[in-house]
């Protein structure tokens, strides 16, 4: 029995017994076909507003290709290796301390070489990050606070510290060789070292830059590359890993317009670091974000400016409360973040630093299951945290 459709409720496979017009009013050669393709039904929504079609003669319309899920640059990690924590926080942080005050010198003296036109020492550079990857081989969470609780300067680079021990730390949660590891965190110190090519008052304009000011900005990638690649004792690869950072999973990034796998993982792993690192420290165009606004921000981001499994696994290695983090508990005190607890995430330990009443703690207290009931924005309470642990 024919049945009358509408032209815009017709479907791939149904078969076109009539027309509400006649056949030789239409491009139509055949009268009676089966409709499997775009151009028929353009040409009946064109003459037609409803036809009949023959059940009995339709077909089953071809399924929908099934969706191809993109592949991660986590398939690309080929071989694993195997971490354990071999001492707990408090014993790790004074060699973490030690570790990344050397690296800091090593910064200083390296500014100082470049501003006076001199090569970088890549012995030194090499020997800073490898104790820093020590320290998180044997603790993450140590050198993961010192980092948070620095306050960073983006002229002066010292967010290089914090982006290289993040880079490291997310290495070792994903059991990348060491030696991956050491070169993650000679990535994360050095693939900004060109921003000392570039005019202080630009990079901390507050202001909106101009397209030649942005332009100028992004050049400071170029600049990178040219410095890693004149200097002898870096490992080869650095200077293209250096190019990376500020590529986006989508192409809408610079300098090259990568796109998913062409960016590579440790280009993944070094732009989506760069990102958070940045969220959460003060800015001159905007304030600090707390790091789980920040990772909330990221994880709405996968599959458009980041790529989405390393995204979720960069979230897992954090933490829904990382550590450096300021909370506030449920009992209206205010504590950092000391440590993750890997078995119950939403009870990490914490130091509190301030009572209910906004008042120092002395000395400061550890809740080994902090019950938290809220991050807190940097800043948002008058209280130098570094003076804790720096």
């Amino acid at each position: 029995m024919k049945k009358e459709v509408p032209v815009d409720k017709l479907l791939f496979g149904m078969f076109i017994a009539e027309l509400d017009r006649p056949w030789t009013e239409t491009p139509f050669i055949f009268q009676g076909f089966v409709l499997n393709n775009k151009k028929q039904l353009e040409a009946l929504q064109k003459f037609c507003k409803t036809v009949y079609i023959d059940p009995e003669k339709s077909i089953e319309p071809p399924p929908p290709p099934p969706k191809v899920k993109p592949v991660s640059v986590l398939a690309t990690i080929k071989e694993k290796a195997q971490y354990e924590e071999k001492v707990p926080v408090v014993v790790e942080m004074p060699v973490a301390r030690a570790a990344a005050r050397k690296t800091e010198v090593v910064l200083k003296d390296m500014f100082t070489s470049l501003q006076a036109g001199k090569a970088l020492d890549a012995p030194r550079v090499k020997e800073a990050v490898t104790n820093m990857t020590d320290s998180v081989v044997r603790n993450p969470d140590a050198m993961m606070l010192l980092a948070k609780m620095k306050e960073k300067s983006e002229h002066s680079l010292d967010r290089a510290l914090g982006v290289s021990i993040y880079m490291i730390t997310f290495g070792r949660f994903l059991h990348l060789p060491r030696e991956q590891l050491d070169l993650l965190g000679m990535l994360g110190l050095l693939q900004d070292v060109g921003k000392m090519m570039i005019p202080a008052g630009l990079l901390e304009k507050k202001e909106t830059l101009s397209d030649e000011e942005m332009d100028a900005c992004k050049s400071h990638v170029s600049h990178s590359i040219s410095i890693l690649r004149g200097t002898p004792g870096l490992p080869p690869e650095l200077p293209e890993l250096a190019t990376l950072h500020h590529e986006r999973y989508d192409g809408s990034g610079y300098p090259r317009g990568l796109k998913s796998m062409q960016i590579g993982l440790f280009g993944g792993i070094a732009g989506l670091v760069d990102c958070f690192d940045a969220l959460t420290q003060r800015r001159p165009y905007g304030d600090p974000m707390s790091p789980s606004n920040a990772l909330d921000l990221l994880y709405k981001s996968r599959d458009l400016m980041f790529d989405g499994p390393l995204v979720e696994q960069f979230i897992q290695c954090i933490g829904i409360y990382p550590v450096g983090a300021l909370v506030e508990l449920y009992t209206g005190e205010i504590a950092v973040v000391i440590a993750q607890n890997p078995t119950l995430r939403l009870f990490p330990r914490a130091m509190t630093v301030l009572d209910s009443r906004g008042k120092p703690i002395r000395p400061p207290v550890v809740v080994e299951r902090a019950k938290i009931k809220r991050s807190l924005e940097k800043g948002s309470v008058i209280f130098d945290t570094s003076e804790l642990f720096i």
